[in-house]
């Protein structure tokens, strides 16, 4: 105790000392110190600086439909949330009606670094087969069913295996409603379907269960539906509701069978080399905003629809009729296992079935 006390005496006197020789001891002092702080706050500096601003970028978005479509409004949700969570920083320029392209050029862009993301479906089959099991007609019963895959393990193994084959990140999954079948003659059964000449997508899946319902399938991009329909091409298409309705499909198919056969998506996509340009937090910002668009959209969507076949058939001279899907089903679940062992990925195809409970 002594010895601490006699060390802070003579402190006192050292320091006494020190400000009687300076002839102005609180100015000497402070510049004593100064210095001091001055390197201790550039080395925090160049140990911890300060984190720079984002950059902006601007992310071009393309997509098929009109700016009327609840895509389009739902894409303008997206680039709104997405300006504001990034604090300005991301800039996400829309292109509807086919701009850049159809579903395969948008895809195909996104790979080159022409487009950098998408409202995109089931064209991404052609790029990931394994997406493809998801377009194979009468896999799900209901939009239940759909979701219980998708965003399930499933459906989380569908989006890594997209990233892995095709370079394109799956963002989001938009709920679309069941596709019917449109046409110029009335379909009641499968037997219907028998040398009916309808437009699919250029899907693989689709095709072949069409083909074994007996219709003559012909792909095409959908900008090329109407006149292809108006002018005898073809007889017959098949989309969700709202899809035909923006399109202005019933003023060239009369008639809409109430077929069900796929519950249907639209996928918020990203290149991925787009993706990985943006910070951290562009990222979050994006998810967040992708979060928001897709409860918009899909919180919409069946309304809608309600409303559009509504018009169709009280003002546009729509029938509707309700096939009897037992046969349609029947020759879909033969043809489901054979295509998914055709493409590699039958242990997926048993995975989901397994998740459905069948």
């Amino acid at each position: 105790m002594k010895k601490r006390i006699f060390a802070g005496i003579m402190a006192a006197a050292m320091v006494a000392s020190l400000t009687a020789c300076g002839g102005g001891s609180s100015s000497t002092a402070s510049t004593t110190a100064a210095p001091a702080e001055t390197k201790a706050e550039a080395a925090a500096e160049t140990e911890a600086p300060a984190e720079s601003a984002d950059q902006v970028v601007t992310l071009k978005l393309g997509h098929i439909q009109n700016e009327q479509d609840i895509w389009h409004l739902s894409a303008e949700v997206l680039a709104e949330k997405a300006k504001e969570y990034s604090n300005g920083t991301i800039n996400i320029e829309i292109y509807p009606n086919s701009t850049l392209g159809g579903d395969r050029d948008l895809a195909e862009g996104m790979q080159m670094g022409t487009v950098d993301m998408a409202l995109i479906a089931g064209v991404l089959s052609n790029f990931d087969e394994s997406i493809s099991l998801l377009e194979i007609p009468y896999l799900f019963h209901s939009n239940e069913e759909f979701e219980k895959i998708v965003y399930g393990p499933c459906g989380e193994e569908i989006a890594a295996n997209v990233l892995e084959n095709s370079g394109i990140k799956i963002l989001d999954w938009w709920e679309r409603g069941p596709r019917l079948i449109t046409s110029s003659r009335p379909i009641n059964s499968v037997e219907d379907m028998k040398g009916l000449k309808i437009r699919l997508p250029e899907i693989k899946a689709m095709q072949e269960v069409f083909t074994a319902w007996g219709a003559a399938p012909t792909t095409m991009s959908w900008s090329e539906v109407y006149p292809s329909l108006q002018q005898g091409v073809i007889e017959a298409q098949e989309n969700p509701i709202p899809f035909f309705y923006s399109g202005s499909i019933f003023e060239v198919n009369k008639y809409i069978a109430n077929t069900e056969h796929k519950y249907e998506y639209v996928c918020i996509t990203i290149a991925g080399d787009s993706w990985d340009k943006l910070s951290a937090a562009q990222q979050e910002a994006l998810m967040k905003a992708s979060a928001e668009a897709t409860e918009y959209h899909n919180s919409h969507v069946s309304d809608i629809a309600a409303e559009d076949l509504k018009d169709m058939v009280d003002n546009h001279g729509v029938t509707v009729t309700d096939p009897d899907t037992t046969g349609f089903i029947a020759i879909a679940e033969e043809v489901a296992p054979k295509y998914a062992e055709s493409i590699g990925y039958l242990d997926l195809y048993n995975k989901i079935q397994a998740e459905l409970g069948r």
